[in-house]
């Protein structure tokens, strides 16, 4: 089965019908889901009358359109009255995700004179003659600002700060509900680098760290070195880096299932933007030393002369033997393909021609670079980013305990030593006694991961001096 076929709950949604009260008519119902392509999950019975059963399905299909044709085909049925149609993924999003609280009651004269005017001021008064108090006295030292301007947003590209929104929120709540983080959604309406860097300067006093998100390359490297270097709070691109650290603690242990070195692999990359930059940079840190980059364009080498300023520098940095060709060349004794790049890219021929027992992560969403379906008979470890196959390499095992980490400790950035230390906790979570090739990552409902990946980005940050806090 393809991965583009498949039914899951992201898009499903609940009919209700009015079915006459006759034998066979809900057969015919299910019969027509079925033809369609999706699968049923819960049907339930909301009213019995005389005539007439009502009935609540809930149905889980694999593309929009499929709920489109069920209702017009159920609709023209003698007996079958579609009643209310319910898209499940847009009910969970009515009037957003996320909600801010309040984390006592307020019920009293007291309490209203302490929570706010006059004892609130006494507080204030502390942090201005000690700043460093804001830390422990305000929300700052426990949430983070998720900053984007809706240029990268997922597979679907430039949507805009609106339509991205969603998907600040979704990412508000893997915080909180794996770190313990607080996040907030900022959303720019500007694509310009100064604009966004200088928001995001004049925000900062309100947060613990930065979480970017979602930016277009090249721009997102601009903004994340320059905010970096102007505040003094941790700022993450995950896209990049989060990417980076989960790839990095999945090959960690797939190479412990094939029992390969790092020094002694030949890999291969396919796409070179902000992930891919950050993944291979991670990995040479790792010990690889045999990297070679591939943009739609072919192998990345210094000899290329329509090369811009970033791939010219990852060029530099790796392809020590200067290799040219096509990916299909390259890819010849290969022992680890990773793509972040698009569907179909490679196939069985490939992979028939790698190393012994290679590697392929796969990482193209929604649609990987090679379906696993066609690729298990021929690698000997297999990931890709999707949720319903075995290895799915997820930046919620990261970013999470990262930034609890870095905020625990005051850290002013978060540094290599720190990100390694992530990917390494995110491997270690999995004993080596339960390695197999179907289990090298965690599952991102592990609730043992954000916690250790916390306690050593912690420890990393005091090892390496970015933490203002060491106890």
């Amino acid at each position: 089965m393809e991965s583009a076929t498949f039914s899951g709950a992201s898009n499903s949604f609940t009919l209700r019908l009015a079915l006459s009260n006759r034998p066979g008519t809900l057969a015919r119902v299910t019969q027509v889901i079925g033809e369609v392509g999706a699968n049923i999950g819960a049907i339930d019975i909301v009213r019995v009358e005389q005539d007439t059963l009502t009935r609540d399905i809930t149905v889980y299909a694999a593309r929009n359109d499929m709920s489109e044709q069920i209702v017009q085909r159920l609709d023209a049925m003698e007996g079958v009255r579609v009643v209310h149609f319910s898209d499940r993924t847009f009910l969970l999003h009515l009037h957003g995700k996320i909600e801010v609280r309040s984390k006592m009651q307020i019920r009293t004269r007291d309490e209203l004179s302490m929570a706010y005017t006059p004892g609130v001021a006494r507080v204030c008064r502390a942090i201005a003659e000690d700043p460093r108090r804001v830390f422990g006295l305000t929300i700052k030292g426990t949430t983070v600002a998720v900053v984007t301007d809706g240029t990268a947003v997922l597979g679907l590209g430039d949507i805009g700060p609106e339509a991205a929104l969603p998907v600040m929120e979704g990412k508000a709540q893997l915080f909180k509900e794996f770190g313990d983080v607080n996040a907030f959604p900022i959303c720019l309406a500007t694509k310009d680098v100064d604009a966004i860097v200088e928001t995001v300067k004049r925000l900062a006093p309100g947060f613990g760290g930065i979480n970017l998100e979602d930016i277009a390359a090249p721009r997102c490297f601009e903004i994340e070195r320059r905010l970096k270097e102007e505040l003094d709070i941790p700022v993450f691109h995950d896209d990049q880096h989060g990417t980076a650290v989960v790839t990095t603690a999945a090959l960690i242990n797939a190479l412990k299932v094939v029992g390969k070195a790092p020094r002694d692999l030949k890999v291969v990359m396919m796409g070179v933007g902000a992930a891919g930059t950050a993944v291979t940079r991670m990995l040479m840190d790792l010990g690889v030393e045999n990297i070679i980059g591939f943009d739609r364009k072919g192998a990345l080498h210094t000899g290329r002369d329509d090369l811009n300023d970033e791939k010219r520098r990852y060029a530099e940095a790796t392809n020590p033997d200067g290799v040219r060709g096509t990916l299909k060349e390259v890819m010849q004794g290969a022992d680890v393909f990773i793509g972040l790049s698009v569907p179909g890219v490679i196939d069985e021929e490939d992979l028939r021609h790698m190393a012994e027992a290679p590697i392929v992560f796969a990482m193209a969403n929604p649609d990987p670079e090679i379906a696993p379906e066609r690729a298990w008979p021929y690698v000997a470890v297999m990931a890709t980013g999707r949720s319903d196959y075995p290895n799915q390499i997820n930046n919620v095992l990261c970013f999470p305990g990262i930034f609890k980490g870095a905020l625990d400790c005051r850290a002013r950035d978060i540094n290599e030593p720190m990100k390694m230390a992530a990917a390494r906790a995110i491997a270690g979570t999995i004993d080596e006694r339960s390695l197999a090739p179907g289990y090298i990552i965690p599952s991102v409902f592990d609730q043992r991961v954000a916690p250790a990946v916390a306690e050593a980005v912690h420890a990393a940050a005091v090892e390496s001096g970015v933490a203002r806090k060491t106890n």
